[in-house]
Order: C-alpha cells, then structure tokens, then sequence
C-alpha cells in the first residue's frame, strides 16, 4: 500500500479520536471534580444517541444541527440524576457507588431494548457519502464534521472552567472541598452541575458519533469501557489528557484495522493502556501523585 493510505485511515483515525476524546472528557470531568466514577457513561451516549435517531426518522433533524438542545438535554438528566440519587452516595463507600452507577446502566441498556429493540439503528444524511480532497488526502466530510465539532465543543467546556465564575466555583470544589464548604459555596448545587456538564459532553458526542458509527442498546457498556481506557492512557481527571488519549486510542484502532484486522482494533488500544500503566502509571497527562 502507498504512503497515501496510511496518511488518509491516521487522518480518519485522528478525528474519530477527537470524537472518542469528547467522550472521554465527559467521564473525566465528573471524576475529576465529582470523584465519582460514572460507570453508566457509555449508556448515557447511547440515550443521545437514541434520542437523535429518533428526531432524524421522525423529522429528518440533522444530530448535528440538533447537537446542542441534545446536549442540554443530557445536561438535565445528568443534573437530576446527581442531585436526587447519586448524592446521598458521595459519602458512601466506594463498592455502593459502583453498584449504584452499574444498576442506573443495566437500568438504561434494557429500557433502550424494550424502547428500540436490539436492531442496528442509524441516520443517512445528504453529506454522508461525501468527501474532501486536499492533495493525496481525501477527507470523510462526516468524520471531519464530527471532528471539528467536537474541538468546538471540548474549547467551550474548557472556556467555561476556566472563565467563568460557575467554572471557578466547580474548579474550587475540586481542589479543596472542605474550603469551599467554608467560603459558602453549594458543593451539591456545583456538584450536579458538574454532572450535568459531563452528561451534555458525552451527548454531544452521541450525537457526532452516530454520524460514523450506528447505534444498539448493547454498545452502551462497550463505550464505557472505552472511556475508561482514554481517560486513564490520558490520566485521570485531566481535561487535555482525556482529548489526547482519545486521539491517541482512535490513531491506534485505525492503524490497527488497515494493518492487521478491524477484530484487532481494542487489542491494541488495550495494548496501549497496558504500555501507559507500566510505564507513567498517572496517565499520558496526569500528575503523579505523592507517596
């Protein structure tokens, strides 16, 4: 094979990657302010995902035109779903709320079945065969689009932490929850808002993976497991490291499909988290931690 496929499945790889990383971010960011890890995530993307099949068939809506009300829909579901059942779990041991997040999944996952059925579900829209052609390189216009996407969304979550008064309020909770309590801040309040901001991350890329990718209830625990591979290659609770990891995952899994098999694509991915966890145990971007 000519340099030129390799160039064009890295570039496919790179923006599904970013994609992935949207994702992941989602799952990071809860982790990193929330310290609760969310093991529905997966299923949470899938109810986005669902949601925009829904509105294509019905209404013939783009999922990118409709990325943001679907995303502030995940927002309310995330943010009542922390306020009224995960919170009373803060406090609790560890094992209860893993449990608790793998019942809200198993919840999930069989209500997506008796809603949808287990039929592959996906949307055609009128860019979907097209492509852009840059020299050698011959751009996927979905891919792309999704890409460029999620690069804008994943700019605006980090402008809200880091420009914002909510955003300095939550970024304060997460280094020092004792002394946000002191200086007055509602910690619960900022605490199902950060939920929430990961809920409409990973709708947001629901939305922008269901234009690559189709959609049934079972993938909800797969994408799950992909999140926690990005987030812990990129280090848990870093933001850029969950974009990183999810291109590095995603530049991995297409190289691996051309070279080898796509049935070979997690082994690999799988084969870098173990690479990661030998050797920077805190993650591509993570800070280690003092013994």
């Amino acid at each position: 094979m000519s340099a030129d496929v390799y160039l064009n499945v890295a570039v496919g790889g790179i923006l599904t990657g970013l994609v992935y990383g949207l994702m992941a971010l989602g799952l990071s960011v809860i982790f990193g302010v929330v310290r609760v890890v969310n093991f529905a995530h997966g299923e949470m993307m899938t109810i986005a995902m669902y949601i925009a099949v829904t509105l294509f068939t019905a209404f013939h809506l783009d999922p990118l035109i409709m990325l943001v009300p679907i995303a502030a829909v995940m927002f309310a579901f995330g943010y009542v779903l922390q306020k009224r059942l995960i919170n009373p779990f803060i406090t609790r041991p560890e094992y209860s709320q893993f449990l608790l997040l793998v019942a809200v999944a198993i919840i999930v996952v069989n209500l997506l079945l008796i809603a949808f059925g287990p039929d592959a579900q996906n949307v055609q829209t009128s860019y979907g065969y097209d492509s852009f052609q840059i020299g050698p390189l011959i751009v996927d216009a979905t891919k792309l689009y999704a890409g460029v996407a999620a690069i804008v969304v994943a700019a605006a979550l980090f402008g809200f932490f880091q420009y914002t008064r909510p955003g300095t309020a939550i970024r304060a909770c997460a280094d020092n929850y004792t002394g946000a309590l002191v200086v007055g801040l509602d910690v619960k309040h900022l605490y199902a808002l950060t939920f929430g901001l990961g809920a409409a991350c990973v709708g947001a890329a629901g939305c922008m993976l269901l234009l690559i990718f189709d959609v049934t209830p079972a993938v909800g625990p797969a994408y799950t497991l992909l999140a926690f591979v990005i987030v812990i290659t990129g280090g848990l609770g870093s933001m850029p490291g969950a974009l990183i990891g999810g291109v590095l995952i995603g530049l991995t899994e297409a190289m691996a499909g051309l070279l080898f098999s796509p049935s070979a694509k997690s082994m690999f991915a799988f084969g870098i988290l173990v690479l990661v966890l030998l050797f920077r145990p805190q993650g591509i971007m993570g800070k280690r931690t003092a013994s």
